[in-house]
């Protein structure tokens, strides 16, 4: 989660408490890659403000391709139809480069009745704190960012999505779905609903998990990892195979098997220095503890020397691909059988 005192997560924190207390304001900015979020409060927001059956008339919405300000400040006027409020929607129109001067006047004078939400999905929210607009912004609304949820959220959120479907997971196989499939949540929630069709016992399992869930390609290249540790090459060449089965590009599969061996370097320093998992939490900006733990339990398994090493040959593997014309899968191969001949060393 965000550190205490972030601004985005107050704001946040803020919407959440003004849609349960029907304290609903004029005037939002939505941004953030957390889209399961943004789009449960949009759903919140519309059950709040608009009479059931009168979503048609009350509810406006503008991509903005089509954007222009006379448009919107159409929308704007018109007054509600059987109800106290208006939802005017804007999706994808980057405010800080269009006419400022005609927003900052038409959002400075906003109607009681409107709640006006830009929403950012498809581009990034970067705003310019030397506009009058992001004054305007600060002094009228309200600019909420969705982040990724951190991992005691997501653990009561999946044990909640489990629950409705009448399965019961324990908190360390919640973690361990996280690691395997990531922490968004619209990626989780039809993971779930793979898994609690699947289970056939009240308590999901990892078991289950393996059996249903599709892993992110991060996890699958842990499973390399640690099969090395393992001193297993034929399941590490395996897994290898399977991805470059699955049409991977081997210079996206180089990427992350390199940033997986510069986390476990990582690792090894953290443990040579008598550092734990909150050291490499904050190394790489992890949310989460548990691949922080996981990494710390295969770094163990291996010597700084080697890990060092991997490092470099990931490098050069890089170089090899990007410079000489070489074949990317017979690289990949190469450095593989190397990793795991010298794993040791």
């Amino acid at each position: 989660m965000p550190p205490k005192g972030n601004t985005s997560n107050a704001a946040y924190q803020k919407l959440k408490k003004d849609i349960r207390e029907d304290r609903i304001g004029r005037l939002y900015v939505f941004h953030g890659e957390e889209a399961y979020l943004r789009d449960f409060y949009l759903g919140e927001m519309k059950k709040k403000l608009l009479p059931a059956g009168m979503e048609a008339f009350n509810l406006h919405t503008l991509s903005g391709r089509e954007f222009d300000a006379k448009s919107l400040e159409q929308m704007v006027d018109c007054l509600p139809m059987m109800g106290q409020r208006t939802m005017v929607v804007v999706n994808d129109y980057d405010l800080y480069k269009g006419d400022k001067e005609a927003l900052v006047n038409l959002l400075g004078a906003l109607p009681e009745y409107v709640c006006l939400i830009f929403v950012y999905d498809l581009i990034a929210y970067k705003a310019d704190a030397r506009t009058k607009l992001a004054g305007l912004l600060k002094e009228k609304g309200s600019v909420v960012a969705f982040n990724r949820q951190g991992q005691g959220d997501l653990v009561s959120w999946i044990s909640r999505r489990f629950r409705a479907m009448d399965h019961e997971i324990s908190s360390e196989d919640a973690k361990y779905l996280i690691f395997q499939c990531g922490e968004l949540m619209n990626t989780l929630i039809s993971e779930i609903g793979k898994i609690g069709a699947y289970a056939k016992e009240f308590r999901v399992t990892r078991r289950d998990i393996d059996a249903v869930a599709t892993p992110q390609l991060d996890a699958v290249v842990f499973q390399m990892t640690d099969a090395i540790a393992a001193g297993n090459f034929d399941r590490a060449a395996s897994v290898l195979g399977e991805l470059l089965h699955m049409q991977e590009p081997p210079i996206k599969l180089l990427a992350v098997l390199g940033r997986q061996m510069r986390q476990l370097y990582s690792a090894r320093l953290a443990i040579e220095h008598r550092q734990g998992t909150d050291y490499l939490m904050e190394q790489w900006g992890m949310r989460s503890s548990y691949p922080a733990e996981r990494l710390m339990q295969s770094a163990r398994r291996f010597s700084l020397s080697w890990c060092r090493r991997a490092v470099v040959r990931c490098g050069e593997a890089d170089l090899a691909m990007k410079s000489t014309g070489d074949p990317g899968e017979e690289v990949l191969i190469d450095l593989l059988m190397e990793l795991a001949a010298k794993k040791g060393a």
